[in-house]
């Protein structure tokens, strides 16, 4: 009893001076542990983010750019965003409903986990593909 006390005045001491516990990593993989919806929120944006940044590297070094891949893409985009919406949005439904197993309706639907992030991811990718693609390729 008399460590469960001194755990929670720890925790609320470590609020008050401004430092917040460690996250623990353990913790994005854990199905048991209960979210609030900035944690899940803050969670997704970072991880559409990184798929961003990896796919923006990874497009403009291939170089992805032409009309054959306007063909191969059967008219659904010329430059490969479609690919990139299709791969950030499968990863983040997977992490929240298969591995995480939330709720959806708790965090406002799926609508709203999905949109997460959606748009500055958008323009990271964007702007990490046509810079890598502008230094390697001229």
């Amino acid at each position: 009893m008399k460590d469960g006390k001194s755990t929670k005045v720890n925790s609320q001491l470590q609020h008050q001076n401004g430092h917040l516990p460690p996250f623990k990593l353990a913790k994005l993989f854990d199905p048991e542990t209960s979210w609030d919806k900035d944690q899940l929120g803050d969670v997704l944006h970072w991880m559409r983010q990184s798929v961003a940044l990896v796919c923006g590297l990874l497009w403009g070094s291939i170089p992805l750019v032409g009309g054959i891949w306007f063909i191969l893409h059967l008219g659904l985009d010329s430059y490969g965003q479609m690919e990139f919406l299709v791969i950030s949005t499968t990863m983040v439904y997977g992490y929240y409903a298969m591995i995480l197993k939330v709720d959806e309706e708790e965090f406002g639907g799926h609508g709203v986990l999905l949109q997460e992030g959606l748009f500055a991811s958008i323009t990271l990718f964007l702007l990490m593909w046509t810079l890598i693609y502008s230094l390697g390729h001229f």
